[in-house]
Formats: structure tokens, sequence, C-alpha cells
């Protein structure tokens, strides 16, 4: 079925929608966005390891739980030449559309859900109409569905069209996790990128509003850290032990007594603790899940040295040891004004589109950075569009929904962003 009309996006969009994966486990996934960008019609299509710079990969999950994703995809009837191209977590695909002398234009949409077990409760609309997640304990609770409708919707349009140009349509790994942006940026495909543009629907946005440039992206840098110490009795010799939760609890508290920067927005966060084993065992092990976050990376990388000191201070003072390991990176960035225009211009003569706000800052993070400021540094110009969808609750949740009007609103604003940009070329 083609692309080109609301019923059959929908119905796409509702496909997605029951199958989500999450980060580097997109196996099935990748499988039907090949299906269909086949069907479309490309010049080249490239998947899984074709798309990444396999070393810039982060938050890759463990061998044991990328085969049971795998498995799960092949039985669910997931191509067996996409898995081979997939092996080993790399998910994700490129298409390629070559249109004749013009700018070459890229598309990045993010294809990964969350671990969210999603809501039965019949005011759910996925819950109501029979598409809520079939794999339970996971669910496309952030738009991503909708994106990669809305990337293959594109593809669609920009194909029936005389755009004249390149096409590059990004179906990206690993959003949810800061983990995908750099290894895809990384990967050789964004080199000729003249135009990027990246899309998100909803962010506070109600349907109809139309954000052509997001700015505001906070830096931010994931890491979990294992304390090590030595297990005694706590009743019989304590003083034997060096207390692994000891260090944590007064690394928290210094991960807390950062002192804020004059400069700008700093954020800092101890998302997830554990460690101990009973009340009766001085703990040897503790671990710890944080994040840091800056308007700037400039910022965010202060926070991040002043984190460092805080964790190795807090295990010196307990006689401990303490491993970090980064799991997830982003850096800031900015749109270009002259493609905020186009996307401005174009997104007031949509129908569906009530409103249109130049720019908006985000309050969050989001992978596309690598992908903009790559774009950006080579010469050319990027924006990160929004595209405003009523949601009944907050984006990462379990009753979150995207507002299915908004799927064609966003192909007709990007498709005709990017026909514009091959015309000024002319």
């Amino acid at each position: 079925m083609s692309l080109s009309s609301r019923d059959a996006l929908v119905e796409l969009r509702r496909e997605l929608h029951r199958t989500p994966e999450p980060a580097w486990r997109e196996f099935y996934t990748t499988s039907r966005v090949v299906d269909e960008i086949e069907r479309i019609g490309v010049d080249d299509l490239y998947v899984g390891r074709e798309v990444l710079d396999s070393d810039a990969r982060m938050a890759v999950p463990d061998d044991e739980e990328i085969a049971d994703w795998y498995e799960r995809a092949r039985e669910a009837g997931a191509r067996e030449d996409v898995l081979e191209k997939c092996a080993g977590g790399h998910t994700g695909a490129i298409a390629v559309l070559e249109k004749g002398e013009g700018p070459t234009v890229a598309l990045r949409v993010d294809i990964d859900a969350l671990p969210i077990t999603e809501s039965t409760d019949d005011d759910h609309l996925p819950a109501r109409e029979g598409f809520r997640s079939e794999h339970e304990g996971t669910m496309h609770a952030c738009g991503h569905d909708a994106h990669m409708t809305i990337g293959l919707g594109v593809l669609q349009r920009v194909k029936d069209s005389d755009f004249e140009g390149t096409l590059k349509v990004l179906f990206q790994p690993a959003e949810e996790v800061v983990g995908g942006g750099k290894a895809m940026a990384e990967s050789g495909h964004l080199d000729d990128v003249d135009h990027l543009l990246a899309v998100h629907v909803g962010l506070h946005h109600p349907t109809g509003e139309v954000v052509a440039g997001i700015d505001g992206f906070l830096a931010v840098t994931q890491f979990h850290a294992e304390f090590t110490g030595a297990p005694a009795h706590a009743g019989d010799a304590p003083e034997e032990g060096r207390n692994a939760v000891q260090s944590l609890a007064a690394a928290i508290q210094g991960l807390y007594g950062i002192p804020r920067h004059s400069a700008g927005e700093t954020r800092v966060n101890a998302g997830r603790v554990e460690g101990g084993t009973a009340s009766n065992i001085i703990p040897e092990s503790a671990r710890l899940e944080a994040e840091v976050r800056g308007e700037t990376t400039d910022l965010k990388e202060y926070m991040y040295q002043h984190a460092m000191s805080a964790l190795e201070g807090a295990a010196r003072s307990y006689d401990c040891e303490v491993d970090v390991d980064v799991v997830g990176d982003a850096p800031s960035a900015v749109s270009d004004d002259a493609l905020v225009d186009v996307v401005s211009e174009v997104a007031s003569g949509v129908d569906g589109v009530s409103s249109v706000v130049r720019n908006d800052d985000l309050g969050g993070s989001e992978d596309a950075t690598y992908l903009m400021r790559h774009v950006q540094n080579r010469g050319g110009t990027a924006s990160f569009v929004c595209v405003g969808t009523d949601h009944p609750t907050g984006h990462h949740t379990a009753t979150f929904d995207t507002d299915e009007a908004t799927i064609p609103i966003a192909v007709d604003t990007l498709a005709g962003t990017i026909l514009d940009l091959g015309a000024s070329s002319r």
C-alpha cells in the first residue's frame, strides 16, 4: 500500500506501535522499515553495520540480551538477510534517493522504544483499538513509531515528486539511551550532507503547531559507577570491612553538592542506586546510575569533571575503589536560522497547521545533536523540527499516545521543506 494517504500512514504507525523494541535490539523494526523502503523503491539501501561506526555505539546491552531479542524478531517473521546485517546489535537503516543534480538533504528519525509497560485502560487508544504493545514491558511511549512512519511517508512523497537532488532518510537506533547518534554521525553517510532535518512529535506543543527549529538542547553524559570495598561481619568484625555503600552514599552527596555555574543551566541526577546483600554484612559492592547535563557542551563537561572528582573522592574517603563507565553522551546544538526560515515558510502553508513557532527550547537532551553538529561542522545547515501533537499524558508514560492527525502534517511540512531546498538550488 502506498503511503500517500492518511489511512495508510495511520495503519503503518499502528503496526509499528504493536512491536516496539528497545535500543540496539530493533531487529524486527529494522526489518519492517526495510520492507517499506524496498516497496517505495530507492537507489541505495544500507542496513545494520553498514549505517554505523560500530566502535562509537554507546549503551549496548550484553550479548545474552541482544540474542534474546534477535530470536524474538526471527520468530516474529523478521527477514533473515536483515537479521544477518543487524547481528550483534547493529540496527537501523539508511535509504538514499538520487534524483539529479541538487543538494543532499538528510532526514533523521529514531526507531527505538522505552522499557515501559503500556496501559491496558480503555481510555488509552492503542488498548481500545487493539494496537497496544505486544512486547510486555516495552512501549513506544515517545512517538518513535510516528517518527518512522513520517520518515517513510516523506520518502514516498519525495520519490513521487520532481525534487532535484539527493535525499537520505536515516532510521537511527538507540536514541532513548543517547547511544546511537554518534555511531550514525561517524558512519560516513553524513559527510556530504548539505542540509539535515530531524523531527520529533509533541514536546508539549499541540496538534496543529509546528516549531521550525528547536534549540536549547541540554548536553548530557550518562554514566554507571561501580564501588568495590571488602566484606566483613557487621557485628563480629566491622573494622575488617570496607563499606562500598558508605562510599556510594558519600558520592551521591558529592554529586548534588557540585557548584552550579554562572554561565548557564546545569543538571545532575542519581537515578538508580543499589548495593549490599544483608543487614549483617558490610557491603562489598554498590552501584550507581547517574547523569549530568549542561546548557552547553562545555557546561556539561564542567559538571562531568566535578562528578568524577566527587566519585573518586568518596571512594578514597572509605578506602574503596570506583570504576566509571560512560554509557550515553550527546552534545548541545542550535538549529540554523537559514533552514528554520524554510521550514517556517513551508509549515505556514500546510493544511492542518494553525500556528508556526520559529524557535523553542527542548529542555532535555537528544542525540540528533551529534548529526546536527557533524553536518554543521562541514559547512551544512541543520534544524530539529517539532510537529506538535495532542497527547493525553506526558512523554515516557504508560498512557502516552500520538494524535494521528499529526503524521500527515509532519509529512507535508518535511517533504515540502525538502522540495523547497531542491528548488532553491536551481
